[in-house]
Formats: C-alpha cells, structure tokens, sequence
C-alpha cells in the first residue's frame, strides 16, 4: 500500500472519513480498483480496503451498514468494502501493492 498524492475522480470528504474510521474502529482504509485507473466513470463503484483494529471483529450487519454510511459520503456512490482476507489470492498481493491510502490510525 502507498500513501502516494494522486489526482483522484472523486473528492475525499477527508473530515468525515476520518470520523467514520474512528467510529467503526477502522486502522486502515485504502482505495484499489477503478478509482485508481482510467476507466473510472460516472456508473463505477468505489473500491476500499479496509483493515480493522486487532480487537474488532465486525458482523456482516456492520460490514453492510458501514457501506451504506459510506455511500453517503460519496454521494450515493455504490461501495465495495473488502478486507484483504476476502480479496483472491490470484491477484491480492496487486492490490494491496497499488491501493493508496485515505485513512491510518496509525499516523
């Protein structure tokens, strides 16, 4: 994962991500996908990788509920919350190398 400045399609509301990662006891969030490449469009959805503080498990009721708050932020925009976990084996390691970062608790 890279924290690299890039010219993004999309405008990062920077504030209330930060709130939502807290909120949702979020470490890490990253984009990866279409939003990162030229065939980005009006109809893509946002792709983010999500890594959860070592004390949180969520359910699948959060993970669903995370989406839709999300989607809110990016107005009305579809949202495809992955963690590493569930991403393929055949092409995780890409991923996790291009996705650019938005959120690290640690920083």
């Amino acid at each position: 994962m890279n924290n690299q400045l890039l010219s993004l399609p999309i405008t990062i509301p920077r504030k209330k991500l930060d709130k939502f990662c807290q909120v949702y006891h979020i470490s890490k969030l990253s984009l990866f996908g279409s939003v990162l490449r030229d065939d980005f469009n009006e109809n893509s959805d946002i792709d983010f990788l999500v890594e959860f503080k070592a004390d949180y498990i969520p359910t699948f009721f959060k993970l669903s509920e995370m989406e839709r708050v999300l989607s809110t932020l990016f107005n009305g925009r579809k949202i495809d919350l992955r963690t590493k976990e569930e991403l393929s084996p055949y092409f995780r390691d890409k991923v996790i190398k291009e996705a650019v970062i938005q959120y690290d608790s640690n920083r």
